[in-house]
């Protein structure tokens, strides 16, 4: 299994970061507060976020194995409209000139109005990885529309709970492969 892969490959000074993973993917965190399309959609979507080839390959086959085809798709676009947006709109956010943010985008989004699985799925994913890049205009604007649809904050915190420990995993084992050099 991939997960007791990435486990064992984590040093012991990152031993928290072994139990995280278990309990945000592994079968102990199957606590019912994600169906099994968000959790692996989450995984996927934050697995390509955190940039980590390691990561990337150790969690991408089981994600596919547990999603469908569309769902599959669908992270994979949340994870790649979140790079570009994420970038964007934190940039417009940490200028000092409030005039970019009266400025049209002109960047095309479409996935995001039609993502080919449920919205709220979608809009989970994007959070997750609005997290991962420090997005915080983003994670608001994702965070209400989720709030909105009747989506409680215990389900929106696993999300970034999610992102949290695969993004610590993914730089811990970076920096890992370096230091062995």
């Amino acid at each position: 299994m991939a997960l007791d892969e990435l486990k064992s490959a984590l040093p012991d000074y990152a031993k928290d970061l072994k139990l995280n993973l278990s309990s945000v993917i592994g079968n102990a965190g199957n606590t019912g507060l994600l169906t099994q399309q968000q959790l692996w959609g989450t995984v996927l979507a934050c697995a390509i976020a955190t940039r980590s080839p390691i990561v990337l390959r150790e969690l991408e086959p089981e994600a596919k194995a547990n999603l469908s085809a569309e769902a599959y798709t669908a992270a994979k676009s949340a994870a790649a409209i979140m790079a570009m947006n994420n970038v964007f709109y934190r940039t417009r956010h940490l200028l000092s000139d409030p005039e970019y943010g009266t400025l049209r985008a002109g960047l095309r989004m479409n996935v995001i109005g039609n993502p080919g699985v449920e919205k709220t799925d979608f809009e989970l994913w994007s959070l997750a990885v609005s997290a991962i890049n420090g997005c915080g205009q983003c994670l608001d604007s994702h965070e209400q529309v989720l709030r909105k649809a009747g989506v409680e904050r215990d389900v929106i915190q696993e999300a970034f709970k999610i992102a949290s420990v695969i993004q610590a995993v993914g730089t811990t084992l970076e920096a890992e492969a370096v230091l062995a050099g």
